[in-house]
């Protein structure tokens, strides 16, 4: 059952013949129902702030059938089927980025993915520190805190990406203590779109014996895509990493939660090592359980992830990469049509497109972009607003506050690529 979000009128009117409800059922239902009213339209294209995508109705229907055998895919005998389906979604997501056999699994989200990334490399050094571009996702200076491993943010280039020249200095000055880092390359970061320079980073860190994790939570699907020759170069080295995480509940078109973390060399799965007296006893075969830090996972995300990629198979001329092709044209597209308005706006990388009022003085120049954003709203556009830095600001202006707030458009949905929307945002 699919609705738009731009009419919730029929959630108020929903029946329940096949379901074992009673009328009391119902009547909470519809009592919900009502209350789902107050959320913005994220399944309209009017909706183009923050990272939330809707889900594939195939995916939400498979999710909810599951739903009702209920499965857990910690172990064999609480999630037989879609523990097998499960695995081949990791081989079909290694395959996407070049792993040939990795080891993996389905997560909450990204943010137990990178957990499990980061706690995997202590477990190969204990003696490691992470090294992460000071745009990547707070995830890891937070995952980093919790496992007891140094972090430090390394400084970005004018774009966003993470500054090779400084990430080399670091390297010497802890190479001379000893200390082999875990560096983390963002495809993708949360705020600008930045991509990290991948493949200039792992030449230099095989140099110091460094660690490489990628966070792809939002981008990975990217590599699929028809990127400018620079990103796509970054991209395909994703299969030199030793660790990868993607968001399927991002742009792999599933509902939330599902991310997923992939690990290239399998013989990795000693760590997560481990005896349950009462859980792994049905079977012989692995159990997820076996390889994952997290307990009971829901094997309906793994089914619903599973007849996605039916549906979606990851190549790149399939009709899954063009639905990414149009978000990166989306973001083209926007750019130039504010452009031509005389807007500033930053060049994309992906499908996130940053832009902001002209103006004199830092200060002045925020409070017109918060206006504006509070303005389309009102005109029911969703966009979102982000601090940026002087360092990572191309226009010129007096600095009389310390960041300049910025206006910040996602457009992850194909409906993104048109030409009248795009004329709706960028008009004052």
């Amino acid at each position: 059952m699919y609705f738009s979000v731009m009419d919730w009128t029929p959630l108020l009117n929903l029946e329940f013949p096949q379901l074992p409800l009673d009328a009391e059922d119902e009547a909470v239902l519809k009592k919900l129902a009502k209350k789902l009213q107050d959320n913005y339209p994220y399944h309209s294209p009017d909706y183009a702030g923050q990272m939330i995508k809707p889900p594939l109705p195939l995916a939400q229907a498979a999710h909810w059938m599951t739903s009702f055998i209920n499965p857990n895919n910690h172990a064999l005998d609480g999630g037989r089927a879609t523990s097998a389906l499960e695995l081949e979604t990791i081989g079909a997501l290694g395959s996407m980025v070049g792993y040939s056999k990795p080891l993996g699994h389905l997560t909450s989200g990204g943010t137990t993915a990178n957990l499990e990334a980061l706690w995997v490399a202590r477990q190969s050094n204990t003696n490691t520190i992470v090294l992460a571009n000071e745009h990547a996702h707070y995830t890891h200076s937070r995952m980093s805190e919790v496992l007891g491993i140094p972090f430090q943010a390394i400084s970005s280039t004018e774009n966003g990406a993470m500054n090779l020249l400084i990430l080399r200095d670091v390297l010497e000055k802890l190479q001379s203590k000893g200390i082999k880092a875990t560096i983390v390359a963002t495809l993708g970061t949360t705020g600008m779109g930045a991509v990290d320079p991948l493949a200039d980073i792992l030449p230099t860190a095989r140099a110091y014996g460094a660690r490489i994790h990628v966070d792809a939570a939002y981008g990975g699907y990217f590599t699929l895509a028809d990127l400018s020759k620079e990103a796509q170069r970054h991209f395909t080295a994703m299969d030199s990493a030793d660790s990868i995480v993607i968001d399927p509940h991002k742009h792999g078109l599933q509902p939330y939660g599902c991310g997923a973390v992939l690990f290239k060399n399998p013989e990795e799965g000693r760590f997560y090592k481990h005896d349950s007296p009462y859980t792994y006893f049905t079977s012989d075969q692995l159990h997820l359980g076996e390889i994952t830090l997290e307990c009971s996972r829901a094997g309906a995300a793994a089914a619903a992830l599973w007849a996605t990629q039916q549906k979606f198979p990851y190549v790149r001329s399939g009709n899954f990469a063009q639905r990414l092709n149009e978000s990166l044209e989306a973001a083209q597209g926007l750019k130039n049509t504010l452009i031509a308005q005389g807007w500033w706006v930053l060049e994309p990388e992906l499908d996130i497109c940053v832009f902001s009022l002209s103006g004199l003085k830092a200060s002045e120049i925020s409070a017109k972009n918060r206006m504006f954003f509070e303005q389309k709203a009102e005109e029911n556009i969703h966009l979102a607003l982000f601090s940026l830095s002087q360092q990572n600001c191309p226009w010129e202006m007096e600095w009389d506050v310390s960041s300049l707030t910025v206006v910040r458009s996602v457009l992850m949905k194909p409906e993104h690529n048109d030409p009248a929307l795009w004329e709706r945002i960028a008009r004052i």
